[in-house]
């Protein structure tokens, strides 16, 4: 009867710890980018009381006997399936259409992109922050950056005007010497240009018009495909840190790989589904529920054995 007591708190352990992740997706029903999670049981551990045998000359063999000692949470594992758009008044506000990451991270955190050594860029993309969560805009400094100040990471043109996917640098707008003229990047003796009517295109080229009219290029959004994304870990706000196990991550130009296409006057909605969540929680309140009762039930054939002698 004890081992049924221990099985009766595991069970209840195991469906608060699901009832938790129900209520932080639901909490999270109307979080840009969230994406929900699971919760798996698996078996508790086992006590064998007779083990197999084989049959022998006179008898048939005997199969096991165990008793186990109720259950436990086996995964809790991030849902990638994509959540609708919703559309703002921003033209900087930024979807992506497909599985890629926005890449994020500190000033200065450039990066040289080796393509014959996936291992070594993946390693060097560590050191960045991905997100689903496009909401961007230019700073002071010309910066593009997200609603919490971490610089946005893309690719630049080159002199030859050809883009330069070799090296992953923070997108700034051009900046500008005191008779307007753009001067060379790396230059901070300039300030960075107004820009005036930005858009994002599909494939993540940013442009925008520059105080003489003109169409200035800002760059392309980079966007990180990664392998195996059940594998990165959550950290505080809409960031994913990439850990072991997912893979080798690296970056692209939007529309290539598996990484997926930019839409932007939106940001990505999260993919709670409300239905699902209560239909889960009705059952994990049931499970729990069914769990105090074998406590109760437990604790009074426990009564009954104690009051045998009186």
């Amino acid at each position: 009867m004890v081992k049924s007591m221990f099985s009766g708190i595991a069970g209840l352990r195991a469906h608060q710890q699901k009832m938790d992740v129900i209520g932080n997706n639901i909490a999270n029903v109307n979080t840009y980018g969230y994406k929900s999670s699971r919760v798996t049981f698996k078996e508790s551990i086992y006590q064998t009381t007779s083990s197999s045998s084989d049959g022998g000359d006179v008898y048939g063999g005997t199969n096991p006997s165990q008793v186990g000692y109720g259950s436990q949470v086996g995964t809790i594992d991030l849902m990638f399936s994509s959540g609708a758009y919703a559309p703002t008044d921003s033209a900087t506000d930024c979807m992506i259409d497909g599985e890629g990451f926005f890449i994020l991270g500190e000033k200065g955190m450039s990066t040289e992109i080796d393509t014959e050594d996936p291992v070594g860029i993946s390693e060097e993309m560590s050191k960045f922050k991905l997100s689903r969560v496009g909401n961007f805009n230019f700073d002071g400094g010309g910066y593009l950056v997200d609603g919490s100040g971490n610089v946005v990471y893309g690719y630049k043109y080159g002199t030859d005007g050809n883009l330069d996917t070799e090296n992953l640098v923070p997108m700034t707008v051009p900046r500008v010497d005191t008779e307007g003229n753009i001067v060379a990047d790396g230059d901070t003796t300039g300030t960075p240009m107004k820009l005036n009517s930005i858009s994002i295109s599909k494939n993540g080229e940013i442009t925008g018009t520059g105080p003489d009219g003109k169409t200035v290029t800002v760059g392309v959004l980079a966007l990180a495909n990664v392998p195996n994304p059940n594998a990165l870990e959550k950290s505080q706000g809409p960031y994913y840190s990439i850990r072991e196990n997912t893979g080798e991550v690296m970056p692209f130009e939007p529309t290539q790989g598996t990484t997926g296409q930019i839409l932007n006057f939106g940001l990505e909605m999260s993919n709670v589904d409300l239905a699902k969540e209560f239909s889960d929680m009705i059952t994990t309140q049931r499970g729990f529920q069914a769990n105090t009762r074998i406590i109760t039930v437990t604790d009074e054939m426990l009564e009954e054995l104690v009051n045998i002698k009186r």
